[in-house]
């Protein structure tokens, strides 16, 4: 990813991932306030704009503590007359929506956008949440892009939008959008100088209670109409001309799926691209329906677009066929592909697909069968690896493994369920395992632990924490501090000591917020420091009340790129053979990608390319035959 064609002055082509054209877009629309909290697939819009802060210096940042603080962040600057932008990924927006359907309400000054992209497949996410209900549900306008070309235009659109009808609008995303790269057409960039305004000129009132609630909505069912006229006749809701009396009906990725199927069966449609969700452009669809026998519904998820569309027939065609999910056609899980898209195109047009995609899985399954089985692991360094290797050991040293419950929550220490930890009882939701920790407590005889990640803490853990101690709970919470928002790129959090463009920040003391709230035990240990971490987990986990471990030390890939910046060496560590007595603790223990068995003498191996010279290694090993490369030299 690089940052140069978003700063471009001129209009040319540039080649561009689409969350970089949001934000070209954005800036093009001279936007002055963001926020965000970070995650896939929106975590480059994050990134972007703080690469590009400085280079600007006619905005402000804020890398918020989460997702509903970073909207109501926004929305504070639009209060206040200034366009402002935040981007979240689906599950962000539950965190969000209690104040956005407050914002809906309440309207807004300057124009102000939220970008929610959802994740069909779940690559990172805990479900395939479908995040275009949330528009129709606050009556606020939701818009969705195809390319990368469309997330520039329609980013600049919105705010338009947002600014005509005082109100939010939400560009609804997903995955193959935000991380699709393509050629788009830069628009003049033409920025002006950040200024503070004066309440007193841009003030108006901005809450919703009772009797103003009801006036509120009746406003907001106006202004719902005002948007739906103008969406009738917006560009991003065309028909791309086709011929019979077979159509399709898609937005979204999908389109391009759709375009990419009719010409591998060299068929010519017309296709409805739906831009605007919501409101839909009921009347434009209306007299799409009319001229047709058959439709085509390519959505990915659930059946948002076809529920809506069939009521519309139901009075303009009534006698039109639909073919979707409900029909058996396209499944409500997933991602959808060409393949699959043309599949069902082939049949409902009575023509052989281009190829047996079947066959060809099935030749693709047979080759991934003779691989090895490759689960996901801890980077080289990661500290997680120790903590949750001397909690192992904690536990088989108090013979107590089946007589604890582990509530894990989200972040990379959620691969603590696989081999060779297979911790993880629960991992719902941020901040969730303190509160289902409170309830287990409560219900079970078994010790309950609960653990979360500094940036998980923040977000969300804290009404839990509260909760856990002024109940006087009997619970042992691990608190992994590695100083950045480690799974989604290393972004800064409360518990950095920056925040975005590298700018200072106030880092949050978590001993003496912890202390104050009344934990009855805060420790702290260096999970480097591996064997010595042992001792003080087992005296957290037998102690009564709320009892704390911060295991302190930050993330490896975020350590190395310090160190880099900075010009230190990063030592790499290796196996001293003599000392080695292929115990393989290292290996049968650690799982740590850097380290191999020489097939020769069968002694254990570190790959210096990928070693971080944590030297957690050593700490497992009992003849400590691991050691720094300079060290032996």
């Amino acid at each position: 990813m690089t940052s140069e064609d978003v700063k471009r002055t001129d209009k040319g082509p540039a080649l561009m991932l689409a969350n970089e054209a949001v934000v070209r877009g954005a800036l093009e629309a001279d936007v002055k306030i963001v926020a965000f909290y970070p995650g896939s697939p929106t975590s480059e819009i994050l990134d972007t704009f703080s690469e590009v802060l400085d280079h600007f210096g006619d905005y402000r940042m804020h890398i918020s503590a989460n997702e509903k603080v970073a909207l109501e962040t926004v929305a504070g600057a639009s209060m206040a007359g200034m366009r402002s932008f935040t981007s979240m990924k689906s599950v962000g927006m539950n965190v969000a929506s209690d104040s956005m359907f407050s914002i809906g309400y309440t309207g807004l000054r300057g124009g102000c956008v939220c970008l929610i992209a959802d994740d069909p497949y779940a690559h990172s996410s805990q479900s395939e949440q479908d995040g275009r209900y949330f528009g129709e549900a606050a009556y606020v306008p939701m818009i969705e892009p195809s390319t990368a070309q469309e997330a520039l235009d329609m980013t600049k659109w919105a705010f338009d939008v947002s600014e005509r009808h005082k109100t939010l609008v939400i560009m609804r995303t997903t995955t193959r959008v935000n991380h699709q790269r393509g050629m788009v057409k830069l628009g003049k960039l033409d920025r002006t100088p950040f200024e503070r305004k004066k309440w007193k000129d841009v003030k108006a009132q901005y809450f919703t209670v009772g009797s103003v609630a009801r006036r509120l909505k009746d406003q907001l069912l106006k202004k719902r109409d005002a948007v739906q006229s103008e969406f009738e006749n917006c560009n991003f809701n065309f028909v791309k001309p086709g011929e019979g009396k077979t159509g399709v009906l898609t937005a979204g990725v999908c389109y391009l799926h759709v375009l990419e199927a009719m010409q591998n069966l060299e068929i010519d449609l017309p296709v409805f691209k739906v831009g605007t969700l919501f409101p839909l452009p009921e009347m434009k669809i209306s007299s799409y329906l009319k001229g047709l026998k058959k439709l085509v519904i390519v959505e990915e998820l659930t059946p948002y677009l076809e529920t809506r569309v069939a009521a519309l027939a139901k009075d303009v065609n009534p006698d039109l066929m639909i073919v979707g999910k409900k029909s058996g056609h396209f499944s409500e899980m997933l991602e959808y592909n060409v393949p699959i898209v043309e599949e069902v195109l082939a049949g409902v047009m009575g023509v052989s697909p281009s190829m047996d995609y079947k066959a060809v899985l099935e030749r693709a399954t047979k080759l991934k069968d003779i691989l090895p089985e490759r689960p996901p692991i801890f980077c080289p360094g990661c500290p997680h690896r120790g903590t949750l290797w001397a909690f192992r050991q904690a536990l088989q040293q108090l013979r107590i493994r089946d007589d604890i419950v582990f509530n894990n929550d989200i972040g990379c220490y959620s691969m603590a369920f696989l081999p060779p930890n297979e911790f993880s009882d629960s991992m719902l939701a941020m901040g969730a395992s303190l509160g289902i920790s409170a309830g287990m407590e409560m219900a079970l005889e078994d010790k309950v632990i609960a653990m979360v990640g500094d940036s998980t803490l923040y977000h969300a853990a804290l009404p839990g924490i509260v909760n856990l101690i002024h109940h006087n709970q009997n619970v042992t919470l691990f608190v992994l501090d590695n100083s950045v928002t480690a799974m989604t790129g290393q972004q800064f959090n409360p518990n950095s000591s920056y925040d975005a463009g590298r700018h200072p920040a106030r880092k949050i003391d978590m001993e003496k917020f912890l202390v104050g709230l009344g934990a009855d035990s805060v420790t702290v240990i260096d999970p480097y420091e591996t064997r010595d971490c042992i001792s003080p987990i087992k005296n957290a986990i037998q102690a009564d009340g709320f009892n704390v471990i911060i295991s302190r030390r930050e993330c490896a890939l975020y350590g190395d790129r310090e160190k880099k910046s900075k010009g230190q060496k990063i030592v790499p560590s290796e196996n001293d053979e003599e000392t080695c007595r292929g115990i393989y603790a290292c290996v049968r223990e650690f799982y740590c990608p850097a380290i191999t068995v020489n097939e020769k003498n069968h002694k254990m191996v570190i790959q210096q390319d990928l070693c971080d010279g944590c030297l957690e290694c050593r700490q497992v090993c009992p003849v400590d035959a691991p050691r720094h490369v300079e060290v032996k030299k």
